[in-house]
């Protein structure tokens, strides 16, 4: 069955009922946002869609009823608050003839929670670290963010950067060693958009040595939004009103005093560098946004013009860095529209933006394959996607080049790292694990999906299966340049 014919029978159902399809998807799954992840190009299982019709069947004679259940502090008959009760769950068949067995229902969310408890690429915690520091992809990506450095031309006063989603702070400072080594005597003038509050840590940890080599360099730190980050400035009034803007300038000639002094900002960003959830999306969102600047005192006259000050902010952005800024599953005018577009009206004149996300057709997808035959979330090329852009800018776009560039040159490959002989005859079980959180990492598997799965081995089996065909593990990336021309 398509998503459209899923969608419509939703569609139909909700206004029979007269009910609001977050509202639905709370009462039948769980789940607020599952019709609308349906929309963006997410995919459900068969036991999912099995409830679904059968929530729905179940309520055909009298679905008015349950708008009853949709009111706060409502209870059915058997006392029991009414997201509590689920439709029976009948058993679906997985991959091999494997079947399901029944999961358990899933309590109520608690209030402020984020509707969509699955996986989202930078929000899962645990698989996002282990899946950073088994395989190489940080690497890879800086790297060949690193060779549009020598298709740049900077101008006055600085080198402006601008990086669409820190993470841990990586790729950001790769990238930052080999702009010094090609600018050593160039000011930089860097902002990172990153709204978890561990992934800032995580980039303060790693970026001492990077104001000891470069001292003049300017970092900013913010959890804007997309259209706003590259400007610093909030959109709403409320928001402006209520932006928190903290300049530190660092004191002290080595990588240990700033290291001390970038340690002292943890209560700070504890106390205010934090998220809520989106009621229309589900996205993590800032709860009070947040500019940090940080330089280096003794470089302050130097860095003067560059400085950032509330209200009289330049984007003109000579290279713009956008590293799977978004879900593979969103649509192409969704990442076109709240992503790309806005970063691309930021570059300056002969700036290039480079983006890079999952493509799929490697191993990684084979294993989940192997468990969800038919799943694919990468149905989003590079040329889908820069077309979606082009419609979305409209006549903004036209001094602007779009480039997808032939497989050979965008295409790229990263590796899990393993130890030689490591995938040889038995795999070691904690070699298994780091493969398959990979997959399903890379995949974006929602974490309601894979309780289904793990409660056999065939999971393991399935990534044993193609660690040994292949002698390890890889996944495939795709990258694209938006550049804009030179008056």
């Amino acid at each position: 069955m398509g998503a459209q014919e899923i969608l419509n029978e939703i569609s139909d159902f909700c206004r029979l009922a007269g009910l609001a399809e977050s509202t639905f998807g709370r009462l039948c799954v769980n789940d607020g946002k599952l019709v609308s992840r349906l929309r963006d190009g997410g995919s459900v299982t068969l036991d999912t869609l099995a409830r679904l019709r059968a929530f729905m069947a179940a309520h055909a004679d009298n679905p008015q009823a349950l708008r009853l259940r949709s009111k706060n502090g409502a209870k059915n008959r058997a006392g029991v608050p009414a997201q509590a009760v689920t439709m029976p769950q009948p058993s679906a068949p997985l991959a091999d003839g494997v079947m399901a067995a029944t999961p358990a229902p899933r309590p109520p969310a608690a209030p402020g929670a984020d509707a969509e408890e699955g996986f989202r690429f930078f929000d899962n915690r645990q698989k996002y670290l282990l899946f950073v520091n088994t395989c190489s992809e940080k690497w890879v990506v800086a790297n060949r963010v690193a060779m549009e450095l020598g298709n740049i031309s900077p101008r006055p006063p600085a080198l402006r950067l601008f990086d669409a989603g820190v993470g841990d702070g990586t790729v950001l400072t790769r990238v930052m060693r080999a702009m010094h080594a090609r600018f050593p005597t160039m000011p930089f003038y860097i902002v990172g958009k990153e709204v978890s509050l561990e992934d800032v840590r995580l980039t303060l940890d790693k970026i001492p040595d990077r104001f000891y080599e470069h001292p003049s360099t300017v970092l900013v730190l913010t959890n804007l939004y997309y259209s706003e980050a590259p400007w610093l400035s909030p959109k709403s009034s409320a928001a402006a009103h209520s932006l928190i803007w903290k300049e530190v300038a660092l004191t002290g000639n080595s990588s240990h005093d700033f290291e001390e002094q970038l340690t002292e900002l943890q209560s700070f960003l504890s106390e205010n560098w934090s998220a809520k959830v989106s009621p229309k999306t589900g996205n993590p969102v800032y709860d009070r946004p947040i500019v940090l600047t940080l330089y280096r005192e003794d470089h302050r006259f130097l860095l003067d013009p560059i400085l950032p000050r509330p209200g009289r902010v330049m984007a003109d952005y000579d290279l713009i860095i956008a590293s799977q800024p978004y879900r593979a599953r969103a649509s192409a005018e969704f990442k076109a529209k709240k992503v790309i577009g806005p970063l691309a009206r930021a570059l300056g004149p002969g700036g290039r933006l480079i983006g890079i996300h999952s493509s799929g057709k490697d191993p990684g997808l084979e294993i989940v394959q192997k468990i969800w035959p038919g799943e694919n979330p990468f149905q989003v090329d590079r040329h889908a996607l820069l077309k979606s852009v082009k419609i979305e800018l409209g006549a903004a776009g036209r001094n602007l080049n779009f480039n997808a560039y032939s497989d050979a040159r965008s295409v790229f490959r990263y590796d899990m790292h393993t130890l030689p002989g490591e995938v040889v005859g038995a795999i070691g079980t904690s070699t298994l694990f780091a493969a398959w959180n990979a997959a399903i990492y890379v995949a974006q598997i929602e974490d309601n999906r894979l309780s289904e799965v793990v409660k056999n081995d065939r999971y393991l089996e399935a990534t044993e299966e193609v660690l040994q065909k292949y002698g390890g593990l890889w996944f495939n990336d795709e990258s694209f340049v938006i550049s804009r021309r030179q008056p």
